[in-house]
């Protein structure tokens, strides 16, 4: 399956959340057997020279593709999730929105010293939560390869915010606008 339709499989929802959004909605791709497989297969392709030691998937949609993508490098998979999520000691890091504060936390010791790794996303828009969890992997030490993502939105700058800070950046799909 080529780009082109791996892309048309990606449903657009105008206005969502809000009035303006051009929401892209990955889950449409997420339901074609072929176009689930050949994302991944594509996303492991871009990642596989990388050597990562883990992949690390953003809540929730990079849950799925992080899992998928872990599996197909034949590497574990570590998520970063939203706070009160995590049954365990955790580490975590507030970072600022658009609109207000958030914050991401992983297990306390999960990723260690030196370990390379992958972290993978949905979709890079603004980059807030993909900078706030690289800020939060390299709090622990990790050295992070590559954030990679299935969508990049670049007219909202993220791509060139994570660069910007030093984090080398990937995505498999292009969509104009916001």
């Amino acid at each position: 399956m080529d780009i082109d339709e791996l892309a048309a499989l990606v449903r657009t929802i105008p206005d969502f959340p809000k009035p303006g959004i051009l929401f892209r909605d990955i889950t449409t791709l997420l339901a074609n057997a072929q176009g689930f497989s050949a994302l991944v297969s594509r996303l492991a392709a871009i990642a596989r020279p990388l050597n990562a030691d883990i992949v690390v998937g953003i809540e929730a949609r990079g849950f799925v593709l992080g899992a998928a993508l872990a599996h197909a490098l034949g590497l574990g998979f570590v998520p970063i999730r939203k706070p009160g999520k995590l049954p365990g000691r955790t580490v975590g890091i507030d970072y600022v929105l658009e609109y207000g504060t958030d914050r991401l936390e992983l297990h306390e010791g999960q990723i260690g010293q030196g370990t390379r790794v992958l972290l993978v996303d949905d979709l890079i828009a603004t980059g807030g939560t993909a900078l706030a969890a690289a800020q939060l992997l390299r709090e622990q030490g990790a050295t992070l390869f590559l954030a990679l993502f299935a969508i990049d939105l670049p007219d909202l700058g993220g791509r060139a915010a994570l660069e910007a800070d030093g984090v080398a950046t990937a995505a498999l799909l292009k969509f104009p606008g916001n």
